[in-house]
This record gives C-alpha cells, structure tokens and sequence, in this order.
C-alpha cells in the first residue's frame, strides 16, 4: 500500500481504510483515538440487519447492505466560496459553521459578549483539542438503541469532523446559532456530529441545514446528534434533512433531560432516496417537559423510516412526539414508536402521534406505536391515523370559487403547519415553510 493513498481513495469495504483514515485524521487525544479503535472492531464484528430484526421490519434494505460503492472524502479545508451565498437562509444568528465534506468551510465567530459568558460554538475537531476533557464528558454518552449500532459504530470509527455547542449555567443565547453540513463528493460518505450541551438554567437554539451542493449526486451520511439538557435548561434543536433525492442517510439522534427542562427537537425529511431515523429521549429528572416533532414529505420513490423511544426514568415528566407524513407517487414511510415508563416514572404524562396524509393510491405508510408501563400511576396514550384529503373540504373551497389543485395544496401546507410553527424562531419558520413547499411543488 502507498504511503501516498489517501481515505477518499478506498471504499468502506476495504481492510486498510481505517488505518489511513487515522494516519491523517490529525487526532492526538488518546481516549478519543481509542473510542474510534473500539468503533472500527465494532463496525467489522457486526452484522448487517437482517429482515427479522423487529427493529427492521417493513425496512428496505437493498441500499443499507451496499455501502462498499461509497468512499470518506478527503480532508483538508474546504474551498467552496460559491457555498457561502448558499448558506446565508438565516440573516439574524448568533453564530454560523459551514461544512462540506466534514471539512471547514467557514466558521462566523461569536459575539464577545457570548465568549466571555462561556459561550462555545464551534467545530468538534477544534472543540477535542481545546476542551478535551469537556467533550469527553459528554461525547457518546448513549446510544438510540434502535437497530443502527452497527452503522453508528462506523460513524465513530470515521468521525472526522463536527460541532460542538456548549451553553453554561444561566446562558441565554437570543438568536439561533446555524450548522450547514454539505455533501459535495459524487459517491462519498461523510459523518456529520454535533453535540449540544445545555446548562443549568441555559437557554439556546441550534439550526442544522443538510444539503447536498448537486441535486444529482449520491452520497452517504450517517449523521449522529446528542442533546443534553441540564435542570432547568431549555435547549431547542431543529434539523433541516434536504440531502440529494439519491443519498442514504442515517439520523442517529439521543437526548438526556435532567429536572425541570423544557426541551424541543423539530427534524424535516425532505431529500434522501431512503432517509432513516432513530431518536431515543431519555428523562431522567422531574417535572421536565420534552416535545419530538417531525414533519416527512417524501415523493417518487423515497422512503423515510423512522424509530424512536421515550424513555422516563423519573416521575412526574411530560414528553410528546408528534410526527407528521405527507407521502406522494410511489413513496413509503415506517414509523415505529415506543413509550417506556419505568417503575419509579410516577405520574408520568406521555404521548405517541403518527399521522400520515396519503396524497396517492400509490404511497404506503406503516405505523407501529407502542407502550411499555411499569408503573401504576401514569397518564400514557399512543396513535396512529392514515387518510385522505376529505373530499367534503375540498368541495367546501370549490364552491368559493377555489380550484382544486389550489385547495389541496392550502390543505396540504394547512396540515403541514402545525409542525413547522413548532420551529419557533419567525425567520427559521419562514424559511423551511418555503423548502417544504418548494419539494411538494416541483
């Protein structure tokens, strides 16, 4: 083997990729090195998922079992000027990262008032070799659980590139600080990860856009994403899927609540060929409140498949999950959804919604909500509901004079809204209502 061979140069299933990755990784922190170690033999041990799995079932699977046709993009910083102008959707933030390739495009600092109040944004390379000890803390700190070990111990083994957001004690941060991540490599595959840690009494907004530069190219991701929410912190996280309609992409998402938080994560599915979730709550204090919202539209034959838990391990905490499907063409959603409400989770109050809107004879949908109770003073409900636009509304607007293409499509962003209002801020509001009318449109 060449000395001169770079990672982007071999395919995920080569026997050497690992040892050149981090021959130019640029890594020097040990427990770090050692996780990614640990990660690699992880990758190579485990099995692929088969159709058995429950933790798969109703998943394609074709796509996630040929992932030797993707190659890690080299590194480096990236020079792609013509990307800032792409990446200015939100005028008003606090801070901007923009990555492509898992490389360093650009990184807006910080106000100095936000700095000297502890405030740090930026990439998780610079984070390990600033705040190792930081990091560590936090890095990894759970997994989903729900079925993609093998494809996030690959994430870790690879991981070259992040951000890294840490709000102290009493921090607010009015505007939201703003992630571009973009794929740019025909046929490579990155591993984008952010990790956002939320303080005692903090409270911030963090924005991903996920974008590939061609709307041809095919890529794969697999993406990892850790919140974690200290007592009384309200952090809120958004994340704006809108990959290449040929990219494979994996969501691998966590969060830990402590006491008192009031926590919110929004993610909208628009691009990947197949586009899978996983997202794992866990509650571990009192009187803490979570919100997991998510709004799908796939169209053709994209396919989103989602798996998510909430886990309450204290008593007296609320979480409500709320996900929205809006399926065109030959397009197919999963979404399986568990509540698990452990013994000492009194006076838990836990919900479960997955409504699906079929805008085709041709579309499916699958809906497995579930419920796992060990306690006995609890308030826990889950559903599902799959139809058609009512064809009594649309006559209601026919008769004013409305036509009917143009009232199904006000019906349609009608249904969306409820979901795209939970975003918050007014102008990340504006801008993904015109992305997700943009993808239901054209």
């Amino acid at each position: 083997m060449s000395n001169t061979l770079s990672a982007g140069e071999l395919n995920l299933d080569s026997p050497d990729l690992y040892k050149v990755q981090q021959s130019q990784s640029g890594f020097d922190v040990d427990w770090f090195q050692a996780k990614q170690a640990e990660a690699w033999k992880t990758w190579l041990e485990t099995p692929m998922p088969q159709r058995t799995d429950e933790r798969w079932r109703f998943a394609s699977l074709k796509q996630v079992r040929e992932l030797g046709r993707f190659q890690p993009s080299e590194f480096g910083v990236a020079e792609q000027p013509e990307l800032l102008e792409r990446s200015a959707l939100l005028q008003k933030t606090a801070g901007r990262i923009v990555l492509l390739d898992d490389n360093l495009v650009v990184q807006d600092p910080i106000s100095a008032e936000l700095a000297s109040k502890g405030v740090i944004f930026t990439t998780l390379t610079d984070a390990i070799a600033r705040h190792p000890d930081l990091v560590r803390e936090y890095f990894m700190q759970q997994s989903p659980e729900l079925g993609s070990e093998k494809f996030e111990a690959l994430h870790v083994a690879l991981l070259r590139n992040g951000v890294f957001l840490y709000v102290p004690d009493g921090v607010t941060v009015e505007e939201p600080l703003v992630v571009y991540n973009w794929a740019g490599k025909e046929g490579g595959a990155i591993f984008p990860h952010t990790l956002f840690v939320a303080g005692k009494g903090s409270k911030a907004s963090l924005v991903e856009f996920q974008q590939s530069v061609s709307p041809d190219s095919e890529h794969l991701v697999i993406a990892n994403a850790h919140l974690y929410a200290a007592d009384d912190a309200q952090p809120s996280h958004s994340i704006i899927q809108n990959w290449s309609p040929q990219a494979l992409s994996f969501q691998l998402n966590t969060s830990n609540a402590q006491s008192r938080t009031n926590a919110k994560s929004v993610t909208i599915n628009l691009g990947s060929s197949l586009a899978r979730q996983e997202i794992h709550g866990r509650i571990f204090g009192s009187e803490s409140n979570v919100e997991l919202y998510s709004l799908n539209v796939p169209r053709g034959e994209q396919e989103v498949d989602q798996r998510t838990l909430q886990t309450h391990i204290g008593p007296n905490s609320r979480s409500d999950l709320l996900f929205k499907n809006a399926l065109m063409d030959k397009s197919r959603t999963v979404f399986s959804g568990l509540i698990i409400v452990e013994e000492g989770a009194q006076q838990t109050d836990a919900y479960q919604t997955n409504n699906n809107l079929m805008l085709s004879e041709e579309a499916e949908s699958n809906s497995l909500p579930g419920l796992e109770i060990g306690a006995n003073d609890v308030k826990c409900s889950h559903g599902a509901t799959t139809g058609r636009i009512d064809e009594s509304e649309l006559f209601y607007f026919q008769a004013r004079g409305i036509p009917r293409e143009k009232a199904q499509e006000l019906m349609v962003f009608g249904y969306f809204e409820e979901i795209i209002q939970k975003l918050g801020d007014e102008e990340v509001v504006d801008c993904v209502r015109a992305l997700v009318q943009a993808k239901f449109i054209h």
